[in-house]
């Protein structure tokens, strides 16, 4: 009887043991599940923190480019509005400047053919008695009047070379005028055995045209 008790108390008490040893390893393994867990939501959320963070520095730069882009847009805008002006300034200002360009050379007279310095120092002189020379007394009784002569603004050719025009602007319109329409009505214009032409002067945008 006292043997079967004792052994009895005896299995009790392993039991007990190993139940209180089951219990303290559960304790250990859930208290390391638990630093577990504890440190895997701080890196998660570490990690959600720089997430967020890059977000709303992605997003501020997405606004201040928005931002940007608009005022490059409204800048590029001006600039076009502004060349469309300056474009329609410049046609007019082109427009005005092809008249009075063609309104300062009407006058003028341009002659082809003549051999370089031939005139001399005194280029108004010589043009003005040339004039009267090719002519004929019946056309231009005496020399007129010159406001200026000169040759083409152009580099003197060298021997041999096509010689530079003449430009030529009589006092008055009329005789320009006249010394034109002979020179249409003729074709034998020469001085000293060189064949002349004469020609209106006209500006490079009516030679094109």
């Amino acid at each position: 009887m006292s043997k079967s008790k004792g052994k009895q108390d005896k299995d009790a008490s392993s039991a007990s043991v190993t139940l209180a040893e089951i219990s303290s390893q559960l304790e250990e393994h859930r208290k390391a599940l638990s630093a577990d867990f504890r440190s895997s939501f701080e890196a998660l959320t570490a990690t959600l923190d720089n997430l967020s963070t890059t977000v709303t520095e992605h997003g501020q730069r997405i606004n201040s480019l928005e931002g940007n882009s608009n005022e490059v847009d409204g800048r590029l805008q001006k600039l076009e509005d502004t060349c469309a002006t300056l474009q329609q300034d410049n046609v007019l200002l082109r427009t005005k400047l092809a008249d009075l360009e063609g309104r300062s050379r009407r006058q003028n007279i341009r002659i082809i053919g003549l051999p370089e310095s031939l005139e001399g120092p005194r280029p108004t002189v010589f043009f003005s008695q040339l004039l009267t020379d090719v002519f004929g007394t019946e056309v231009q009784p005496s020399p007129p009047e010159l406001d200026r002569a000169h040759r083409s603004l152009a580099p003197k050719p060298s021997a041999g070379e096509r010689p530079r025009a003449v430009i030529i602007r009589p006092h008055r319109f009329q005789i320009k005028d006249l010394l034109i329409r002979e020179a249409r009505r003729r074709v034998d214009l020469s001085y000293q055995g060189h064949k002349l032409r004469f020609y209106e002067e006209y500006t490079p945008d009516v030679l094109k045209q």
